[in-house]
């Protein structure tokens, strides 16, 4: 068996913890991932940090209030759930208006 991590990264037009929280959250699921943990952190005066620890790695999201944006980053070993929560991801920022890009 080789080891292999595949990773995908966007930047979405959204700093609003809950909604990211709850959009990742819903999104690894329906991908088919196997969250074991989840973490997050608020930071004063403003910002936002939540780690996803996955069966298949993990996931995180880091929020840049005074940019208005948010990154987001994904590593899997499993590259078909990888392309089901980029699908999820788009669908969900389009429903939410938020704008997004893969970098």
């Amino acid at each position: 068996m080789e080891a292999k991590i595949y990773n995908q990264r966007w930047w979405l037009s959204c700093c609003d913890s809950e909604a990211l929280k709850r959009v990742i959250s819903a999104d690894l699921a329906a991908a088919g991932f196997t969250v074991l943990n989840f973490v997050e952190h608020y930071f004063q005066p403003q910002g936002y940090t939540a780690l996803w620890l996955l069966a298949e790695s993990h996931a995180a999201v880091h929020t840049f209030p005074e940019e208005g944006k948010s990154y987001v980053e994904l590593s899997s070993c499993a590259d078909t759930l990888l392309q089901n929560f980029d699908r999820y991801l788009q669908v969900a920022a389009s429903e939410h208006q938020w704008q997004i890009t893969v970098s």
